[in-house]
């Protein structure tokens, strides 16, 4: 059973993505939206966690929610895959569950 995992808070205020990153099945899709954007960062505290799990788990980032907080694409992590709203929607619809990491 596959598990579409979304974090959704900054990884500078909550364990939120340090968790996902440890409970999340190999080959689960990890998605950072919202303030869990600044976890896929370059330059950041958090890079070392994604660099690694990108090896077990597909990370994407909500574009729209990075542009909304000034960032381009090119701050964002190597292996990370930038997606729009109809792509969230299609790892939604692929998962047989989303979980919310709060």
């Amino acid at each position: 059973m596959s598990i579409l995992h979304t974090v959704n808070k900054s990884p500078f205020e909550r364990n939120a993505l340090e968790s996902c990153l440890k409970f999340a099945n190999s080959g689960d899709p990890v998605l950072l939206l919202e303030d869990g954007v600044y976890g896929v960062l370059k330059g950041t505290s958090a890079e070392g966690q994604v660099k690694a799990a990108i090896g077990n788990q597909s990370i994407y980032v909500l574009g729209p929610d990075l542009k909304a907080r000034g960032f381009s694409e090119d701050r964002v992590i190597d292996g990370v895959r930038v997606v729009d709203y109809a792509e969230f929607v299609d790892l939604a619809a692929e998962n047989d569950k989303v979980q919310a990491w709060l």
